[in-house]
């Protein structure tokens, strides 16, 4: 971590009293053999010793002083899109994931090179650069687990933005071009006994016994599935049957906690979203991104196949999100019900690791039926997300703005120099 002297230092750097258009013109002089080294730099005012080293090649023409860019100019202007996109569909960066994706840039051009991640001086020095681009803003007030009412403000910005995108890419009538994904979670325990009082009072659970695994699911507003994304905690289950006997085309993975993250998002999207969407664009994909933010790959992707990616506010999944309006309990029922648990609306089951993908085979199987694509509908329409209706959600979810706390910490956004409408974003449809 460098001293915050030096860091003060770096807006005092001492600027070069030349300009290239001199140096330029001083070096024609010199190779045409009309001036030395030597006169020309007295002539034009320029550094002996730096018109010495383009005379001699040591130093391209043109080439800036000072140390060699981490990131080239084109990549920052990539990032700084790369931002300004995140920030107007719903996800604005933080510094760290800003700074993140930054060191993959890197990375992706230095593979040899042993490095961690970019420093504060480049931090520093990127905000700098890009100041009439971008602005750092106070985030939205971060509250601990769902809260019984969210911002009014936010519920309507994202209904606004839904609107301008459905309506500049003509979407409103394209329920099968509108996807929602969405994560849900599975406690695997041990089958419940029944024990005599005295014997279970010194009874308590074995630590480490359960295992953690999540299911992503992906459907569109007119009931048109992806197949689901299975993904368990610390690693796969022994052998191939659980891959076997798992739902048809299903994508596996694992992770340590067995939710979701950057890398598997980037997995299912360019390996499997991408494969099972339909072919007709573009596609509206609404999720809950600020749990695992999408990288840059799946941006560059996204923007590359004409998919629109769209992310929930935070805070507001249990008044936004079509799966937790009724689906997701409707496959709990269903999975309880196969292994003979009658506590459906419990989310820990009596269910080894190896046995999970085949009993979620059946249970998935409700997604294809009448009752579950019915289910899914409905979904989207009490969330005001298909059929587009923002008067869809009650009152009584939401708080005035000023009646939330202080702001959590700072975030980064657009500034008004450097703003993209959501119309140019969205009308622009794949880049080249």
């Amino acid at each position: 971590m460098p001293s915050r002297n030096h860091l003060d230092k770096i807006g005092r750097k001492k600027k070069k009293k030349w300009t290239e258009e001199a140096m330029e013109r001083a070096l024609i002089e010199v190779k045409s053999g009309r001036c030395t080294v030597r006169q020309a730099a007295k002539e034009f005012g320029v550094p002996k010793s730096s018109l010495g080293d383009r005379v001699s090649g040591r130093v391209a023409p043109g080439s800036r002083s000072g140390p060699a860019q981490l990131i080239t100019s084109a990549d920052e202007d990539l990032l700084v899109e790369f931002s300004l996109y995140m920030s107007k569909h719903g996800f604005p960066l933080t510094k760290q994931q800003l700074v993140s994706f930054a060191s993959s840039i890197y990375k992706r051009q230095h593979r040899r090179v042993a490095f961690s991640k970019l420093g504060q001086t480049w931090w520093l020095n990127f905000r700098k650069r890009q100041e009439k681009n971008i602005t750092i803003q106070p985030a939205d007030n971060v509250v601990r687990g769902r809260t019984v009412c969210v911002r009014k403000e936010a519920v309507e910005q994202f209904f606004h933005l839904l609107s301008t995108v459905v309506d500049t890419r003509e979407l409103r009538d394209k329920p099968h071009q509108i996807f929602n994904c969405n994560e849900m979670g599975f406690q695997l325990g041990r089958k419940r006994v029944i024990l005599p009082k005295s014997a279970s009072l010194g009874y308590k659970p074995a630590p480490g016994q359960r295992d953690h695994i999540s299911v992503l699911a992906c459907i569109s507003a007119a009931g048109v599935d992806i197949p689901p994304f299975i993904i368990y905690s610390k690693a796969y289950p022994g052998g191939v049957c659980y891959k076997t006997q798992g739902p048809p085309n299903a994508l596996y993975g694992w992770s340590d906690s067995g939710c979701v993250n950057s890398e598997l998002f980037k997995k299912w999207f360019l390996k499997h979203f991408l494969l099972h969407a339909p072919k007709e664009r573009p596609l509206l994909l609404i999720f809950d991104g600020h749990k695992s933010p999408v990288n840059l790959e799946v941006v560059e992707a996204a923007r590359k196949e004409d998919v629109i990616l769209l992310c929930l506010p935070p805070h507001c999944s249990h008044i936004l999100q079509p799966f937790d309006a009724g689906l997701f309990f409707l496959l709990k029922q269903r999975f309880a019900a196969l292994i003979g648990d009658g506590c459906a609306t419990d989310s820990h089951f009596a269910v080894s690791k190896k046995e999970f993908s085949g009993v979620f085979k059946g249970t998935y199987q409700v997604v294809k039926e009448e009752e579950g694509v019915r289910t899914v509908k409905e979904g989207f329409r009490k969330c005001g997300m298909y059929p587009l209706n923002h008067f869809a959600i009650n009152d009584g979810h939401l708080l005035p703005s000023h009646a939330m706390g202080p702001a959590a910490g700072p975030s980064l956004s657009t500034s008004a120099q450097g703003m993209h409408s959501v119309g140019d974003l969205t009308a622009a449809g794949p880049s080249s």
